[in-house]
């Protein structure tokens, strides 16, 4: 996925790091959209007061619950379904529901400070799309490498929220918190599936495992919502593994949620397993094309999914 605001086409998934001044490289972390203007730890939460997001009233009905969520997404089916980083409009996503039944809808994040698609999820029911909720959280991203030690502590002072400084499990529990109460506050229902989306990495580093691992073990520990996770395929059978591991460890006996990336021979009519992972609930194939619905041209990545709704059915109603 791409969390940077197209214009007109998607701007590059991975641009190299450059060389550039103090200045220059401060002007870019200020002007980028996926940039905050707060620091990890001034985020503010948004109040979770929708009744339909309710904590369960036990623990057995939690993970009762939890499992059922999860094991609602999963299957071998065949559902089309697009993403795209800025909300396009109601006509324009009336004219791709033609062609796809579900769409990414971006919550506010650290990685993803675009707000376009917050409090559409009415506005999509009513057309019929089904969902998959993302939650872009702290990355390793290669571009950051080519800052100095001097150039991260003016960046982090400045109040960047988007650095591989951030990356730990202590961050990965806050934001988890952050991930749910948004989740909560566009009205989506308990059961909805939060995929928290992870960039591909050449080698994933210690910290990174901290941070996804402890921002599943919140989710879970809250128990409205179902943790899952967006992936490149170079690394989903290590992060599988462990955030398989967090979810025994809370006695819920369900696959982790995966959406895959990358991978070969995609077509539009493929299970998502065939991205090479019997895990994967949801297969993302095709990345930045720039496609036309009756007049509407965006740039879009093409996934199918196992059900029509890679959240949940109950994310699918008014």
């Amino acid at each position: 996925m791409d969390h940077i605001a197209p214009t007109p086409r998607r701007a590059p998934r991975a641009p190299r790091a450059s060389v550039a001044s103090l200045a220059v490289v401060l002007a870019a972390l200020v002007a980028t959209p996926f940039v905050a203007r707060l620091r990890p730890t001034e985020l503010t939460l948004v109040p979770a007061v929708d009744a339909v997001a309710e904590l369960p009233a036990s623990s057995l009905t939690r993970v009762a619950h939890l499992t059922q969520a999860a094991q609602a997404v999963a299957g071998a089916g065949s559902h089309l379904g697009f993403d795209t980083h800025s909300y396009p409009g109601d006509r324009a996503m009336q004219a791709y529901r033609s062609t796809y039944e579900w769409v990414g809808f971006y919550l506010p994040a650290p990685c993803h400070r675009e707000t376009s698609w917050s409090g559409k999820r009415g506005n999509l029911a009513r057309m019929g799309y089904g969902v998959a909720v993302i939650y872009v959280g702290q990355q390793t991203w290669a571009e950051h490498k080519g800052l100095t030690r001097k150039q991260r502590e003016i960046a982090m002072a400045g109040g960047a929220s988007c650095l591989p400084d951030y990356v730990s499990g202590a961050q990965g529990r806050a934001e988890a918190e952050d991930a749910v109460a948004r989740t909560a506050a566009e009205g989506f229902p308990a059961g909805t599936v939060i995929y928290l989306d992870i960039e591909r990495m050449q080698v994933v580093p210690q910290k990174m495992r901290e941070y996804y691992r402890q921002w599943t073990e919140r989710v879970l520990e809250d128990g409205r919502f179902v943790p899952g996770v967006y992936v490149h395929t170079h690394n989903a059978t290590m992060i599988h593994r462990d955030v398989k591991a967090v979810y025994s460890s809370h006695g819920i006996d369900a696959d982790p949620p995966f959406w895959v990336a990358g991978g070969r021979g995609f077509h539009r009519e493929a299970s998502p397993e065939s991205v090479g992972h019997t895990f994967a609930h949801a297969w993302q194939g095709v990345l930045d094309v720039v496609e036309r619905r009756n007049g509407f041209r965006l740039p879009i990545d093409v996934n199918v999914a196992a059900v029509p709704s890679p959240s949940g059915v109950l994310a699918m109603t008014e």
